[in-house]
């Protein structure tokens, strides 16, 4: 077996053998040790890859985002494990929904991986439909009014989503047909990359909208956003976690390589306007709406789509700089926003609460949870020395070298935000200590290490890091 053949086997093994496992402590235990496999594997990959097929492939673009998924994946897990643990102490869980939560854990990490190492674009929609399903029904799995309402909305709003990015998908196999003929050619990214000149420029226009829209819902892009907050607020904060720091990757993956295909057919419209749209609306509306937030979950929830129409506008923006400012902010936001929810997941059962009224004098009264949402809250704001701080001032800098009022725009939105989380950090760290004071038996070495990467970022960036991602920021156009 190959690296390839690992990252997808491991879940796939380790959700078969949780779905039978009672045990909390094994279980947790398998849960990480499969998502450990699943890293190592997807590390490998650096130094030797596999041969492409027609369906699985590895190349200079999807290793970047195979690897962070892995990690943020491992680290998620290690976080869940003490998480969880609070949960059947509580009682909001009960050993058989623990078997369920773990099996399926392991089959969205299934799902993403698959997304991104699909060289076949049918597939690759399956597997992102795959990793929704997953984390639909875990956003539910407390089967409270709340939760089924959060998991139906998000059911109902990714269901249209995926349904137009499948319209999308079969318009892009349309236009290939004439000219690679019927077969599955037409729906291998290797080979539609090599012939996307010679495709019908109309059809790969109409294409991109439905993919735009549909993938775009994924993405968590403004005005498709509905489902993101509640699901973020209602579910377990581990699939808070990944939803914020891997499954907006995988859908935005998704959107690059359709993107790719437009930039190679000369007579096809620019994508970058239409995403430069997109991530400014979602900037805008986020920072805006960050103010008005009374749950804390959902407070980060309307930050990652903040943060992921950043992430489009650049690169809707393009260009050398431009993708590489993407990219670093991607990987960055990844990274602590995760973090900020490890921290955010043990405030509120120490709290019992997830209302911000109830959330109050952090530092003081859990010092080590409180300064790491602090330091977190601080990065994912763009506050210097952190990776958010370096990808967010490429943004605007590069932005305002091309387009001065777009970047006064954007620079606007990132105040906005600024604002409105500090305003929101003051309350729930600092001052008068509000909510229940009690013990908090937490993992902290997830929370930590993400936050510590981020602040090196911010620092120092390894020269290999800095080719590699300027390398992919060429193929991306």
């Amino acid at each position: 077996m190959n690296a390839v053949s690992i990252v997808l086997a491991a879940p796939v093994v380790a959700a078969a053998v949780l779905a039978a496992v009672p045990g909390y402590r094994i279980s947790a235990r398998l849960n990480m040790a499969a998502c450990l496999i699943s890293l190592l594997a997807a590390l490998s990959l650096f130094a030797r890859r596999p041969e492409v097929g027609n369906y699985l492939m590895i190349d200079d673009l999807n290793v970047v985002f195979i690897v962070l998924n892995t990690f943020v994946g491992f680290t998620a897990s290690v976080f869940s494990a003490s998480y969880i643990a609070h949960e059947l102490d509580s009682g909001r869980l009960t050993v058989g929904y623990l078997r369920f939560y773990h099996a399926m854990y392991q089959l969205m990490m299934f799902g993403m991986n698959l997304a991104l190492v699909a060289n076949n674009i049918g597939l690759m929609w399956v597997a992102v439909e795959l990793a929704t399903l997953t984390t639909v029904v875990m956003v539910g799995i407390y089967r409270t009014h709340e939760a089924i309402e959060a998991a139906w909305k998000y059911f109902i709003l990714g269901s249209v989503g995926i349904a137009l990015a499948l319209f999308g998908t079969i318009l892009v196999y349309l236009a290939a047909r004439p000219v690679l003929g019927a077969g599955s050619d037409a729906m291998v990214w290797t080979v539609l990359i090599t012939r996307a000149h010679d495709f019908d420029p109309s059809l790969l226009n109409v294409a991109f909208v439905f993919l735009l829209l549909g993938y775009g819902t994924k993405v968590g892009l403004a005005p498709l956003h509905a489902w993101l907050p509640d699901a973020h607020a209602e579910g377990p904060t581990p699939i808070s976690a990944v939803l914020s720091g891997l499954l907006l990757n995988v859908a935005l993956y998704a959107l690059l390589r359709f993107k790719m295909l437009l930039a190679a057919n000369p007579d096809a419209i620019a994508p970058g306007p239409l995403m430069v749209t997109l991530g400014l609306v979602s900037l805008l509306f986020a920072g805006f709406m960050l103010y008005r937030r009374r749950d804390i979950k959902r407070l980060f929830a309307y930050s990652s789509i903040e943060h992921m129409g950043i992430i489009v506008f650049a690169f809707g923006m393009a260009g050398p700089l431009g993708n590489f400012a993407g990219l670093l902010q991607m990987t960055m936001h990844s990274l602590t926003k995760s973090a900020i929810f490890f921290s955010v997941g043990h405030v509120a059962q120490v709290k019992g609460s997830q209302r911000l009224s109830d959330i109050g004098g952090l530092t003081t009264s859990h010092p080590v949870l409180g300064w790491g949402l602090v330091v977190g809250v601080a990065a994912i704001a763009g506050l210097p020395p952190s990776g958010v701080f370096m990808s967010e001032f490429l943004i605007v800098s590069s932005t305002f070298a091309r387009q001065p009022y777009l970047a006064t725009l954007v620079a606007l939105g990132l105040l906005v935000a600024f604002g409105a989380l500090l305003m929101q950090l003051s309350r729930i760290a600092f001052g008068e200590v509000r909510g229940k004071v009690g013990p908090v038996e937490a993992s902290y070495v997830p929370m930590f290490a993400h936050l510590a990467i981020v602040l090196i970022a911010g620092i120092f960036l390894p020269g290999p890091l800095v080719r590699w991602f300027q390398h992919v920021a060429v193929l991306l156009g």
